[in-house]
């Protein structure tokens, strides 16, 4: 892939004026944008774009912002004075509390009006592999809560003396797709069958071609189609399908509502209504009323009726009962009566956390998963099977490249390097186990472990020395791969150095993501900027250099990038009340959250261009050795 095969970050023959290695430059950003600056417009721009002009030779910089010192997202100043003063506001029930759920983290923020980051709280979990499906159970999901809401109330106490008993606004973000159906009691059918299963094929594929629209294998109507096809008794007594955001805001609530970001991961959304497609519906109401002569088991209901209430960013969602709040704080000192945003999925968590909800703008969200967002200012040409089409949550029309495998594995290459220096931190005596903390050696910090390791990514050669990896631990579509095997592969003159090593790890986390990608280009798709969003940005000007590489666009990351979907569903819980003021949600994001916040944006280099493209290229040829290891092992 060259670097005219792939998507642009400026129009073309524009220059971006560049800053370089060390060097800081101070101006207003606006995250949020419009669509004709957008995120873009801290970047200065004459003609004649050379992405590697810059002399310094490192790790370039367009435009990196200085923070305000006073205020902006996650600095934790602004509308209260110190901690006494935030304190007070803990006391009095104002502030704003967001919890998502992510597929190894729930994650609790409380923010302040302004955005600024008061205190977060956090809990592992995993999901289970059973009966061929991945899962997790509703007890994992509830204990999960319980806890990461407990740490976070536990945190506001040791800082601010306060223990928080209510909020002006709460909201709920999760992981999005997946399929949670539920009978007309309320009870779970079957296990909560998450994104990351990739059984519904057969569907996926009959349903894309019935509506004329690419149907994920992920999203919730391909696995209540493929139950159908598959003749599961449950099916019949299906009377509510929902996602886990979805889920957790109706316990929480008593309300079947979604907001539209995460309803569009469920089904088509028609944007210039705000709703589920109603042609669509049909169509699929029409399907199964074609069924009536076979044995297959169908809902008793049509599929609106199935499905939850549709919400926009901003409208009201319901308030926390009593029940709810003895769900989420069960000693009794949370009080019902907190208003809730709409429930969104983290796709569109990651979009306001990024401040990219504007046409042009997008964001790349990196964990288990990995996925972009660019906001549409027209609809494709054509279906494409890379793009899911989805929304913001304000509604409008987005195209989505989602990978299912994001960062885990590279994860896990850091875990062993961690044993290994705690091994070596302790003479070699008892470092086992999975990081951190060997028996009998000395804590290893994991973030000195991975800034260590991405440092290093930097100082390889261009395509990483003819290393090849594959992050695949599940299946893939988008490589059209239903099943995965993480592999590192070499040829004998290949040059095997832990920079090399490292450079391919990261590629290979950007690398079906770029595949996706170049459709954006083929539709000549616009970006004038990108957003990176996960904490693999935390350290500085690593996976952000190399994932503008690997799109072809300029990578921005805000100082708050590393907080999170939890941050970002804070935020919305937090324009509840701009939207009562008459503020848009762009308005709200650029005039409240992120005006003055500081942002860095690194341009693709041309070298990292070139060297990405030779690694992708080995990349889609290796794919074969990925197909044989899913047959032999």
């Amino acid at each position: 892939m060259t670097s005219e095969a792939i998507v642009s970050g400026v129009e073309e023959g524009t220059q971006v004026t560049m800053v370089g290695e060390g060097t800081r430059q101070s101006r207003t950003n606006n995250l949020a944008g419009t669509s004709d600056k957008s995120g873009a417009a801290a970047i200065e721009a004459t003609s004649g774009f050379d992405a590697d002009a810059s002399a310094g030779g490192g790790a370039e910089r367009i435009g990196a912002l200085e923070p305000d010192r006073t205020s902006g997202p996650g600095t934790g100043r602004g509308v209260a004075s110190g901690v006494e003063g935030i304190g007070d506001l803990v006391a009095g029930g104002g502030g704003y509390l967001g919890i998502e759920l992510g597929s190894t983290r729930i994650k609790a923020c409380l923010i302040g009006p302004d955005g600024a980051v008061w205190a977060t709280g956090s809990h592992d979990w995993e999901n289970q592999y059973r009966d061929g499906l991945w899962t997790y159970s509703l007890e994992a999901v509830w204990e999960g809560l319980r806890a990461a809401y407990g740490d976070l109330a536990r945190e506001v106490e040791r800082r601010y003396g306060r223990r928080p008993r209510r909020y002006r606004a709460l909201g709920i973000s999760a992981m999005m797709h997946g399929y949670l159906a539920f009978d007309a009691d309320g009870e779970l059918l079957v296990p909560f069958r998450t994104w990351r299963n990739t059984n519904t094929g057969p569907a996926a594929a009959e349903l894309s071609e019935l509506l004329a629209f690419n149907m994920p294998l992920r999203w919730s109507v391909a696995h209540l189609y493929q139950a159908i096809r598959d003749g599961e008794e449950h099916v019949g007594q299906v009377d509510f399908i929902t996602t886990l955001a979805g889920y957790v805001h109706w316990r929480l609530t008593g309300r079947k509502v979604i907001g539209i970001g995460d309803a569009s991961g469920m089904f088509p959304i028609d944007s210039a209504v705000g709703d589920w497609d109603a042609d669509k519906l049909a169509a699929f109401d029409q399907l199964l009323a074609s069924l009536a002569a076979t044995a297959l088991p169908k809902p008793s209901q049509s599929l609106r009726e199935l499905l939850p209430e549709v919400l926009l960013a901003g409208e009201e969602a319901g308030a926390l009962t009593a029940s709810g709040a003895s769900l989420l704080d069960p000693a009794g000192g949370l009080e019902p009566g907190t208003p809730l945003c709409p429930p969104e999925g983290d796709a569109g968590t990651g979009m306001v956390a990024t401040g990219a909800i504007a046409p042009r703008t997008g964001n790349v969200s990196v964990g288990t998963s990995i996925f972009a967002m660019v906001v549409l200012d027209r609809p494709p040409a054509r279906v494409h099977p890379e793009l899911d089409l989805v929304t913001t949550p304000a509604g409008d029309p987005v195209a989505m490249v989602h990978c299912n495998n994001g960062a885990s594995e590279l994860g896990a290459w850091a875990g062993v390097f961690a044993q290994f220096a705690e091994a070596l931190s302790s003479e070699g005596e008892g470092a086992r186990g999975g990081g951190g903390q060997g028996e009998g050696g000395r804590s290893v910090d994991a973030d000195r472990v991975f800034a260590a390791l991405f440092e290093a990514a930097l100082a390889g050669e261009p395509d990483g020395g003819g290393l090849l990896a594959y992050n695949l631990l599940s299946g893939e579509p988008v490589v059209g791969l239903a099943e995965g095997r993480p592999l590192v592969i070499r040829t004998p003159d290949s040059r095997l150095t832990l920079a090399n090593f490292m450079r391919a790890q990261v590629y290979a986390v950007f690398a079906a993501l770029a595949v996706g990608m170049r459709v954006l280009a083929e539709e000549n798709v616009k970006i004038e900027a990108m957003y990176g969003h996960g904490g693999v940005f935390k350290t500085p000007g690593v996976a952000q250099r190399l994932l503008a590489a690997a799109i072809g666009a300029p990578v921005g990351v805000a100082a708050s990038a590393s907080e999170g979907g939890a941050w970002g569903i804070a935020l919305l819980a937090r324009y509840l009340e701009a939207a009562a003021d008459g503020l848009t949600l762009a308005q709200f994001l650029q005039q409240v959250v992120f005006a003055g916040a500081p942002v860095d944006i690194a341009a693709p280099l041309a070298r990292d261009v070139a060297g990405f493209s030779t690694f992708l290229a080995r990349y889609e040829s290796g794919l074969a050795v990925e197909r044989a290891a899913i047959q032999a092992i």
